[in-house]
């Protein structure tokens, strides 16, 4: 068995060596065709066996031929090492056709119905080996998320925020109400209606306003929340048969709306919900992330149909 700390300390230029040879079968073309002696291929090579406790070649007559367990082992080292090579080939450059890259954006759950499935079609059309992650990242953690390269992206509300953490507006939505059909308020409703009504509010967090009453309390008004959950699904479902009001952006509304359910609009003013895209400016150089940036801006740019508060 190979010795863990060896292999910790390993000189990678011994790979080389182990390869060229493993292709060659010869001491002298070896050295030959990586421009040095004899010599030191054969220490290389004394090194590598010492590591890995294998002879991993045998002579045979002029020939150096490898053992079973080299054998086994020589085309997955050698093809790992032609991938590195392919790597740094490309470095700094990015051909979505081709590439390989994995990104990840940092999106409310609440945000997937809308942007994800748009997101992969596009990237199946122009990028189709590259794949694709949707991260929870909580609101106080995505400077530091995005700093570590934990993701690439997030999609969040407008917060003030500074460098080295960029932004951009990419989406506006109102906000309506969504109700039972038999509701006595399907027709619509005055302010005072609304206010007296029992309301289901949607948050993530476990205490605090929803975005809606944030908007209410900045206008000195409250409303009478009954039942608080985690999900619109969930929220809308308990609307039915029930004479709860449901207030949420209006393209959701539109999403979630079914034969049961109506929509109402809002009997006050209340302003449009904005959801940026956050990067790092360390960033801004990786051609890879520069072309994914545009490819968001070019989604969004063609209104989603569906944009949701993230509470």
């Amino acid at each position: 068995m190979a010795d863990m700390k060896r292999i910790q300390q390993l000189d990678l230029n011994l790979l080389k060596v182990f390869e060229s040879l493993y292709q060659e079968q010869n001491m002298t073309r070896t050295a030959e065709r990586l421009h040095i002696t004899p010599s030191a291929v054969s220490h290389g090579i004394k090194r590598l066996r010492d590591c890995l406790q294998d002879p991993l070649f045998q002579r045979s007559q002029n020939k150096m031929l490898p053992t079973p367990a080299c054998q086994r082992m020589a085309p997955m080292i050698i093809d790992t090492l032609s991938r590195l090579r392919q790597i740094l080939q490309q470095w700094g450059e990015f051909n979505p056709l081709s590439s390989q890259h994995h990104f990840r954006i940092g999106m409310h759950d609440a945000l997937e119905p809308s942007i994800l499935p748009r997101v992969s079609r596009l990237l199946a059309q122009r990028a189709p080996h590259v794949t694709l992650s949707s991260i929870k990242v909580e609101r106080s953690q995505l400077k530091r998320m995005l700093a570590a390269g934990h993701v690439d992206f997030v999609f969040d509300i407008a917060m003030p925020i500074k460098l080295p953490i960029r932004h951009q507006k990419m989406l506006d939505d109102g906000f309506s109400i969504l109700l039972d059909k038999h509701h006595w308020l399907r027709g619509g409703m005055s302010a005072e209606q609304y206010f007296d009504c029992q309301h289901i509010s949607v948050s993530h967090r476990p205490s605090g306003a929803a975005v809606e009453d944030l908007y209410l309390q900045e206008q000195g008004l409250s409303r009478i929340t009954s039942v608080r959950c985690q999900n619109y699904y969930a929220a809308k479902d308990m609307l039915k048969s029930a004479n709860w009001l449901l207030t949420l952006p209006t393209s959701l509304a539109r999403q979630l709306k079914d034969d049961g359910l109506e929509i109402v609009k809002v009997p006050f003013a209340m302003p449009a919900i904005a959801t940026h895209l956050y990067w790092h400016q360390n960033t801004e150089q990786d051609h890879g992330l520069l072309w994914f940036r545009g490819l968001l801006t070019e989604l969004i740019s063609v209104k989603l149909p569906s944009q949701v508060a993230l509470n």
